[in-house]
């Protein structure tokens, strides 16, 4: 038998915030068309405003968020690598990279993100992959695993390709993801850099992204502009350990837009820690026996004013514990909702070994 024990938390935050409607286009979508945007805060994914969010659309150079995370999970960002002549020479933004050159994957992730070097795209994706092709094919597995079904790539970069797309949410999906692996969030906050050249020079790398400058907390992430995908950014900004992250495509004002809805999301939302890591004491089936327990995660949700009265915290414990118990043995469940949603999960283990004595098994027998 079981009981479970429901906790009401109540607590007033600041302001409240609308939710806009998204709708899917999947015949997708011209620079002439209306913008896509949407906001979520980073370690939990929560939507926290929208706007055409699922409208397929271009995404221009913000293609390079995914290149960067890629490499950033997946190689040492110590190796040195010798450019490529394929790598060179490349249509658009470069850092100028010259064929036989070495440089680090992390100088080239820097030229990457900081001046949207399409030949550093290449060059990543030929390190990775042996081809743009092959790393093509590893970046839309990488976006479904994520949650980013309705996007496909084609090249590292973003430069005009048929069948390479993506939507606001997805793209945001990836963002957060990128925004949570430290070593992405270091690169992509760097103002200014100097890299070296594969030569005894060197090379001073300034990052475009003008929120950096201009906007409070701001820590990332990408620009992207062509004429088919119109003007495109990422954006990323931290404020009292909340962690936003911005997608606009196709929208010509594009810092301003991003500072507006990012400012008004701050002003709507609070990350509210709603569990701390926890232990407790229950009874076993044994008189004068315990065993303790531990739920190892605590977890923090963004919420707006009001919405704290509807957060539900569960515990589903046994009456008494059976024995014997090993320290690690998953005893019961935790829950957090919001409105019925289920928020977080975790299993209640136990901390310790607890056994029936030598006694304790005799007054068993004794008492069938």
């Amino acid at each position: 038998m079981t009981k479970k024990t429901v906790c009401l938390l109540t607590a007033l935050l600041a302001g409240a915030f609308a939710v806009g409607a998204a709708a899917y286009s999947p015949k997708g979508a011209s620079a002439e068309s209306s913008y896509s945007e949407i906001v979520m805060e980073a370690e939990s994914g929560r939507v926290l405003y929208e706007n055409d969010s699922d409208k397929v659309m271009p995404m221009a150079s913000t293609t390079k968020v995914l290149t960067a995370l890629i490499i950033v999970e997946d190689c040492d960002l110590s190796d040195v690598f010798e450019i490529p002549a394929e790598a060179c020479g490349i249509e658009g933004s470069s850092i100028y990279l010259v064929a036989g050159e070495k440089l680090k994957i992390s100088d080239l992730l820097y030229g990457l993100m900081l001046r949207s070097g399409n030949d550093c795209a290449e060059a990543l994706a030929i390190y990775h992959s042996k081809s743009v092709a092959a790393f093509a094919e590893v970046m839309n597995e990488r976006a479904k695993k994520l949650g980013a079904v309705h996007s496909h790539f084609v090249n590292p970069h973003g430069l005009p390709a048929e069948n390479h797309y993506t939507t606001a949410r997805d793209l945001c999906t990836i963002a957060c993801a990128a925004m949570r692996n430290p070593a992405f969030k270091e690169i992509v906050s760097t103002q200014k850099v100097v890299v070296q050249d594969g030569g005894n020079g060197n090379r001073v790398l300034v990052n475009k992204n003008k929120m950096l400058y201009q906007f409070d907390g701001a820590n990332g992430v990408k620009t992207g502009y062509t004429k088919i995908a119109g003007r495109c950014l990422v954006s990323g900004a931290e404020r009292g350990g909340m962690q936003l992250v911005s997608v606009v495509l196709n929208c010509h004002p594009m810092y301003e837009r991003s500072a507006e809805i990012l400012e008004q999301c701050f002003a709507k939302y609070s990350l509210v820690s709603l569990f701390e890591p926890k232990e407790m004491t229950l009874p076993t089936e044994v008189k004068g026996k315990s065993c303790r327990v531990e739920a190892k995660e605590g977890f923090s949700y963004p919420l707006a004013e009001g919405e704290l009265s509807k957060v539900q915290i569960l515990f589903d414990l046994p009456e008494q514990v059976k024995l014997p118990v090993k320290c690690g043995d998953a005893l019961g469940e935790m829950q957090i909702l919001l409105e019925n949603q289920l928020l977080f999960s975790q299993k209640i283990v136990s901390i310790e070994n607890v056994k029936k004595s030598f006694i304790d098994i005799l007054r068993d027998i004794a008492n069938n």
